[in-house]
């Protein structure tokens, strides 16, 4: 009796693990299951509303010969395509940047790489009203290597500066020591930092390492605020800007500052972009955060390196 007892415990025994093991498991696929569906969630909030350029290094890039020829807008929008300009060889600059496929640094995405390279779209006045204005964001997953000087502390990665004139438009660059800096030109002044041409100064990039830079001005008239942001939503530097609604900007540069026909490559920078995003007003806070976290979990930018900075 004493032995059967103790077999119908054991057997119950068995069953409540069992039992218990069955929810656990169910548990844990509940939760995948979930994590997963936020992820997917967070890769498709990217912000529609406003959006003008979405330059994606995993679409779009065309590569001929080795090297890229064109990088095509992943956006319905008049600004269609950025192409290599210049001959690859060209003596004053290599107009034509490289695919890096599968980077593991960054989930496995691709980057363009850019060593004083340039890639141009042809519209004249496409993004003329994001400083007479509208106002602007923009982000950027990008990477700095060591700058080879041309101009002085002048290392751009984008811009669409009037090629001549006062240079008006809009820009992001380096100092030559992969010191990071934004900034607007009105037009109305000549001189490269001044208070029509504010240069706000962030931090000192690492090189080889993948970071979340951006920029934002407000929209209006008389004058406004350049915010410049690394890694995080709160802003590492600011400063006023006087909009000038007649100022007339040119032709989008990625790699250089401008389409730089006198000197091609003269100003560019070296290094790397994963996504280049711009919107064509300034987003509000929770739409910032909300970009911010989706580029963080797309290309695996972790939380400690941003609370690093």
């Amino acid at each position: 009796m004493f032995l059967y007892l103790q077999r119908n415990q054991e057997i119950m025994t068995m069953k409540y693990q069992t039992v218990l093991l069955t929810v656990l498991m169910m548990a844990l696929v509940d939760t995948t299951v979930v994590r997963a569906e936020s992820s997917s969630n967070v890769k498709n909030e990217v912000i529609k509303e406003g959006l003008i350029l979405d330059l994606n290094a995993d679409q779009g890039v065309k590569v001929v010969g080795g090297r890229v020829a064109s990088w095509t807008n992943q956006v319905e929008w008049k600004v269609k395509t950025f192409v290599a300009t210049r001959d690859a060889n060209h003596e004053k600059g290599t107009g034509h940047p490289t695919l890096k496929e599968n980077v593991a640094a960054i989930r496995g995405h691709n980057t363009v790489v850019f060593r004083r390279h340039e890639l141009i779209n042809s519209n004249e006045e496409a993004f003329d009203h994001l400083i007479t204005g509208n106002g602007y964001t923009w982000f950027t997953v990008i990477l700095v290597y060591s700058q080879v000087s041309g101009l002085k502390d002048v290392n751009s990665f984008f811009g669409n500066l009037k090629n001549g004139g006062k240079y008006e438009g809009f820009w992001a660059g380096l100092k030559d020591d992969n010191t990071l800096w934004i900034g607007s030109r009105n037009g109305i002044t000549f001189g490269r930092w001044d208070e029509n041409n504010p240069q706000v100064l962030g931090p000192k990039l690492q090189e080889n390492r993948y970071y979340i830079v951006a920029g934002r001005m407000g929209a209006g008239t008389g004058k406004v605020k350049i915010e410049l942001f690394v890694n995080k939503t709160t802003p590492v530097a600011s400063k006023p800007y006087p909009v000038n609604p007649q100022a007339n900007s040119s032709k989008m540069a990625i790699g250089q500052e401008r389409d730089a026909t006198n000197h091609p490559g003269h100003e560019s920078f070296d290094g790397e972009f994963a996504r280049v995003l711009m919107w064509d007003r300034p987003l509000n806070n929770q739409e910032f955060e909300k970009t911010l976290m989706w580029l963080r979990e797309t290309y695996g930018i972790r939380e400690s390196e941003i609370e690093s900075q």
